[in-house]
């Protein structure tokens, strides 16, 4: 264990700092840190990519990621690969393109650890075809908060094997993850992009073709209205083979993802994303995409375009921002364009809007995903955002939907019960496994988890 420091810690949308102590600490060390209860207790953190407060602790321990080899291991019917849970996604995919593999799930930044792709069970483009990451997991190490080390999977130990899933970190720290490889021909995907004029055309098209693709995701103008309101452009794709490569790609079909070559290099103090510029930038993307192209890109460029640049969310400025990320089930598809209009009529910006479908949920108690339609909406943080949030969680609770724990930063107990409804079982899970709440975070007391 490294000497501890006290760091001042947000999440990804750089909102509502708190302090802690924040420890270095190898896997075996662990249990004994968990029985020592340290005092406000402990959460895991991984790489800060919860937009919220899932990895802050105000006055308590926060443990930094815990790294240690990566292995494979050949089945007879697939390839498994085990790792320590502080193992990058960006680290695992170069490790894994070096023998034909690919993540078989990665949300849109690959700077996310397996342990906190776990604890949030993350989902991708893919989830109409291959669910969320929790459901390509076999087995995971988990140090409950009495310092007992247990191997648990959907098979061997279900019941706290899916309080896991999704639970936030709040049913124990996490050290290592055991999930399925996906074998890929390329390192590269086959997309096909398209201008699509209007919500209706958007969501019959995704319907339609859930089957003929691995891959789907929609990006939205949200300040379009009208006949206009939800024109998109939608991107779809899978793994490409050997024989559609060309170029540079064919001549280097392996080549991995990169480290940013850009970054922000200061917060502005008023922030670049306002409505003017989120209007011309809006303009400009849909008229520059193609109407109707298939093309080969890299994994980078299809599944993390915004690694590319370091630090972008500084770009909201001081203030931050806020995602806001539903889900509503499929027979309550109108409440997405319904919160399409709440957010055009509001007039409030947001460049980075993306409509996804989603398959099955599983059995995860707090997982976020069911079957339907997500969107999710990066907007600056701004007190006037407040009257519109009411409106929105009112929508989506009545559809019968959600938000992302994993993005939310200010959802209330009342409204996070009416929207999960294994929310009690969950905390009766918790309760049991740490009656004297040794796993605690910013989140959990906000919601009364």
């Amino acid at each position: 264990m490294t000497q501890p420091s006290i760091r001042l810690l947000t999440g990804w949308g750089r909102t509502a700092p708190t302090a802690a102590r924040v420890v270095e600490i190898a896997a075996d060390e662990v249990p004994s840190l968990l029985r020592g209860r340290p005092r406000r207790g402990v959460v895991a953190r991984g790489l800060g990519r919860s937009y919220g407060d899932a990895a802050q602790n105000a006055g308590g321990t926060v443990l930094a990621p815990i790294t240690g080899p990566t292995q494979l291991h050949a089945t007879d019917d697939s390839t498994l690969v085990t790792a320590a849970a502080g193992t990058s996604l960006h680290e695992l995919m170069r490790t894994l393109l070096d023998h034909r593999l690919f993540v078989p799930v990665t949300p849109g930044t690959r700077y996310v650890t397996l342990g906190g792709a776990m604890a949030a069970d993350i989902h991708g483009k893919n989830h109409h075809r291959d669910g969320s990451f929790a459901d390509q997991v076999v087995a995971l190490e988990l140090v409950t908060a009495d310092g007992a080390v247990h191997t648990i999977g959907p098979e061997s130990d279900p019941a706290l094997f899916w309080a896991t899933a999704g639970g936030m970190g709040l049913t124990g720290v996490i050290t290592e993850v055991t999930l399925r490889a996906l074998p890929v021909e390329s390192a590269y995907v086959r997309v096909h992009t398209e201008r699509v004029p209007d919500l209706d055309s958007l969501m019959r098209t995704m319907r339609a073709s859930d089957h003929e693709y691995r891959y789907s995701v929609a990006w939205i103008d949200t300040l379009a209205r009208g006949r206009a309101l939800g024109r998109s452009v939608l991107t779809r794709g899978d793994h490409a083979r050997l024989d559609e490569l060309t170029g540079a790609a064919g001549r280097h079909p392996w080549s991995s993802p990169r480290d940013p070559r850009l970054a922000v290099p200061l917060t502005p103090p008023a922030g670049l994303v306002s409505g003017p510029s989120v209007r011309a930038f809006n303009e400009l993307w849909f008229r520059k995409a193609p109407r109707d192209r298939v093309d080969v890109q890299s994994i980078a460029s299809f599944f993390h375009p915004l690694d590319l640049v370091a630090g972008w969310n500084r770009l909201y400025g001081r203030g931050g921002l806020v995602q806001y990320q539903l889900v509503v089930p499929d027979d309550a598809e109108a409440a997405v364009g319904e919160a399409l209009r709440l957010l055009s009529d509001a007039g409030q910006p947001s460049f980075l809007a993306v409509l996804k479908r989603f398959g099955a949920g599983n059995p995860g108690l707090l997982s976020f995903p069911i079957a339907g339609w997500t969107l999710a909406l990066d907007l600056p943080a701004s007190p006037e955002l407040a009257s519109l949030f009411r409106s929105l969680d009112t929508l989506v609770a009545d559809a019968g939907g959600r938000l992302y724990l994993a993005k939310d930063s200010r959802l209330g107990p009342d409204m996070f019960d009416q929207m999960y409804d294994r929310a009690e079982e969950f905390r009766k899970v918790r309760h049991e496994l740490d009656p004297d709440g040794v796993l605690r975070s910013d989140l959990a007391r906000r919601l009364h988890l």
